[in-house]
This record gives C-alpha cells, structure tokens and sequence, in this order.
C-alpha cells in the first residue's frame, strides 16, 4: 500500500489535471508511441508558440481526473502512451498542431480522442476541426460577405451617376452645336 506522501502527491497531479481540463476550451490525447525526440520537440515548440500545453499523462491519474470534470467517455481511451495538448483560450490550436504533426509522413503519432467546450469528440472530429480556417480567416469571410452587397450597390449607384453624367454632357454639347 503507498504511504501518505505517494498519495498526496497523486492528488495534487489529479486535482492539477482535473482543473487543466475543466479550464480548457479544447484539447486532445494522443499515443505518441515510436515518435522520434526531435519531431516531439520540435512539436512542443509549435505549441509553446501557440499557447498550448503539453504533457504526457498517467491513464490512472487522467482516467480519475476526467471523472471528476464529467468526462466519463474518456476510461475507453486512456490506455497505452497517452499524451495531452490542451489550450485555455483557443479551442482549435491543440487539434491543428497535433494533426498537422500526426499528417506528415514519417510521423507514428496517433490521434486517440479530443474535446471542445466539454464535449468529447472522436479521432475524425478532431481532424475535421483542425481542418477549419482560422477565427481570423472566419471572421474575414463573415465581413466580406456582409459587405458585398453595400460594394454592389455602390457600384450599381455609381454606375447610373456615371451614365447620367454622360448623357447630361451630350445634352449640353447638342445644346451647344444648335446654338453655334
């Protein structure tokens, strides 16, 4: 049986971990099995810069720690290597660098499961969610799309001016010739 100090220390690592995925507006596990040092940090790097964490987990510890946030789905996935990335504020960076580390070709990194604002998601979600442009990117189609009617009618009013314009000076260069 552990002593006293061996168990404190693994609650304080589920209550860290429990309120890491409480916090979180996303993450996602991952078996990093066979993965090379230099592509793990060379991932690690990307998601420093990125605001994402990432650490690799004990399935007992995570699988107590998701209980308590009210991530039950999660016991089937917390078996073997088991890696987390997870971000506070942008729930799409942990699935982007992580897929886009597990796409390349020589990689062995394996996707196991995610979750967003406390929804769990599949392995196919998670790539479906790396795939999304970026909230910039999303907000710029939103506003194009918003202004694209105002830039039509403009150019239909401008238009019309313009004809005006022309016909108004042809009016006046036939005025002009009559009176000549």
């Amino acid at each position: 049986m552990p002593n006293e100090k061996v168990l404190s220390e693994k609650q304080a690592i589920v209550d860290a971990l429990a309120e890491k995925l409480k916090n979180s507006s996303g993450g996602v596990f991952v078996d990093y099995t066979g993965t090379k040092v230099s592509a793990d940090t060379q991932m690690r790097q990307s998601m420093s810069k990125a605001g994402v964490e990432y650490a690799v987990i004990k399935n007992t510890l995570a699988r107590f720690a998701a209980n308590r946030v009210g991530y039950e789905a999660l016991d089937s996935f917390l078996n073997g290597p088991t890696a987390l990335a997870v971000s506070e504020t942008d729930p799409v960076a942990a699935a982007k660098i992580v897929c886009e580390y597990a796409d390349k070709k020589d990689s062995t990194l394996k996707i196991k499961v995610g979750f967003v604002d406390g929804k769990i998601i599949s392995a196919a979600e998670v790539k479906a969610l790396a795939e999304l442009p970026s909230r910039e990117v999303l907000i710029a189609q939103v506003l194009g799309t918003m202004i694209a009617p105002i830039t039509g009618l403009a150019t239909v009013l401008n238009a019309n001016i313009r004809g005006l314009a022309v016909a108004l000076s042809a009016i006046a260069e036939k005025k002009s010739e009559g009176a000549a």
